[in-house]
């Protein structure tokens, strides 16, 4: 996949993922650095889970990015909640 899908991928992965996860979006970079962080993670998750990683630009390769960026999401708040704790 050439390095246009990877950011197309990314942002459409990453915007959505940050929709599920606190209803607003991130902003449009770290909207697509999460989605491709999120698209690596995933692909590793579901590798390690027996079924195919990302495969290309196509639907369920989205849906392991989706799922990726989610997982990615969930732990930067975790980590960023508990730095700004009192």
């Amino acid at each position: 996949m050439s390095i246009i899908g990877w950011l197309v991928l990314g942002l459409i992965a990453g915007f959505i993922a940050s929709k599920v996860v606190n209803k607003r979006g991130e902003g449009v970079i770290l909207d697509i650095v999460l989605g491709i962080i999120g698209a690596l993670v995933g692909g590793f998750l579901f590798t390690q889970l027996g079924a195919t990683g990302v495969t290309g630009f196509n639907l369920y390769s989205m849906f392991v990015a989706i799922v990726g960026a989610v997982v990615v999401l969930v732990i930067y708040h975790m980590i960023a909640g508990r730095s700004t704790a009192p």
